[in-house]
């Protein structure tokens, strides 16, 4: 019986349900689960504890790109949150500690812009370490719905599809803060945010900047079902403006978005896992402000991945028309970041994945990932030397990563 139809005894059924999924994740976790998300419930069994914990994840990531299309860089580094976690009532948790980024073979970090560290000058202001203030207060207001103040979920725990969000940004950008809102039910799974990037104070010399984010999945029946059939909508919008700032920058707002279609093939036993196809339109619009050469977009992801033990083989087929992604892989945008105010027409791509993820106990976990960007053969756009024809471009990156969890019960 599909979820629209079932009525009566909703508390006990919400009840089984989300303990049904929670044990799909467990068994179909792959890398982006074991190394970048966390559990975002209220375990209510913990009321009156106070746990000691240390987030630390490392990682060597090399990115090798086309440099008409944006410049390769390499990425080794970890990042470290040492944290105290209290549930002073069952649905109540605060969490206080400190973020941290380190990378190897540098005593300099940009005071700004973390999610476009690439793009960063290295003679801009800068600090001798990167070391951030971390305080989140959660709040499980019903069965239905949590609320959270202060460091949300980011990253990964919006399961935005990579057009929309570059899985690198788990390594690279700051905790996002702000206010975020869980809500819920067997049906659907909503998770809404405001990261605030940007506080100005008046006369400031900068803009004040946010991104609002919104990722609901619907569900067609039980997650856990053999075949279970879903349908994604997700956006991002990102906002540059403010009232009291002392620059004469235009307020610029530009919104990403997709929706989408998606089938699950659960298996519980055997080598394979889960066998997942789905297809995805996005849309981009530039509401205010020219910070991009392109006013709107729009383009086409289908993603055919599987799960075989410990292994996630990804396949994906990009189109695109004069579509911006936001903070999503360059390489799914329109626009070069190599060339000022230079564009791709219509570019295509096909993308391969492989990752391998292991769990060696609760809080320690191993990946390894490959992914392989072919885009086809097109026409780039420059208003400094017209019209040129562009081979095809192969881009690949492989990372290496090591995540450590651990949480300790003081009292």
């Amino acid at each position: 019986m599909g979820y629209f139809r079932m009525k009566g005894g909703y508390g006990r059924r919400l009840r089984t349900a989300l303990l049904a999924v929670a044990g799909c994740i467990r068994l179909c976790a792959q890398l982006p689960e074991q190394l970048y998300q966390s559990a975002n419930r209220i375990d209510s069994l913990r009321a009156g504890k106070l746990y000691v914990a240390v987030d630390n994840l490392n990682f060597f990531r090399n990115n090798e790109w086309a440099t008409v299309m944006t410049p390769g860089y390499t990425l080794p580094g970890f990042r470290l949150q040492p944290k105290v976690t209290y549930y002073p009532m069952k649905n109540i948790k605060v969490e206080a500690g400190i973020h941290s980024l380190w990378f190897w073979g540098t005593n300099r970090y940009p005071s700004y812009a973390y999610s476009q560290l690439p793009q960063w000058e290295g003679e801009a202001a800068s600090h001798v370490m990167h070391v951030l203030p971390y305080l989140q207060a959660q709040v499980a207001l019903s069965d239905r719905v949590q609320l959270v103040l202060g460091d949300i979920y980011g990253g990964a725990n919006h399961r935005l599809i990579e057009p929309l969000y570059n899985p690198e940004l788990n390594l690279t950008a700051d905790p996002e803060s702000g206010l975020q809102l869980f809500f819920l039910v067997p049906w659907m799974e909503l998770d809404t945010w405001v990261n605030w990037t940007e506080f100005i104070y008046r006369s400031d010399i900068k803009q004040e900047t946010f991104d609002y984010g919104l990722s609901v999945r619907l569900n067609a029946n039980r997650p856990e079902s053999p075949f279970h059939v879903y349908f994604p909508l997700q956006a991002v919008v990102q906002h540059r403006g403010g009232q009291i700032d002392a620059t004469d920058l235009p307020v610029q707002t530009v919104m990403n978005g997709a929706i989408g279609a998606g089938l699950e093939w659960n298996l519980h036993r055997g080598l394979f896992r889960q066998v997942v196809l789905e297809w995805d339109v996005t849309g981009s619009f530039q509401h205010a402000g020219s910070s991009w050469p392109l006013k709107s977009g729009y383009g086409t992801y289908t993603a055919l991945s599987a799960g075989i033990a410990d292994f996630r083989i990804r396949s994906a087929y990009w189109r695109c028309d004069r579509f911006i992604s936001l903070l999503g892989n360059s390489l799914f945008g329109a626009p070069s970041l190599s060339v000022k105010d230079a564009y791709f027409e219509r570019p295509e791509m096909v993308t391969l994945s492989m990752s391998y993820s292991r769990s060696f106990a609760a809080g320690y976990a191993l990946g390894i990932d490959f992914d392989l960007y072919q885009r086809f053969a097109g026409r780039l756009h420059d208003p400094a030397s017209g019209i040129s024809r562009v081979g095809a471009m192969s881009n690949y990156s492989f990372g290496l990563y090591f995540r450590i969890n651990p949480s300790f019960l003081i009292k």
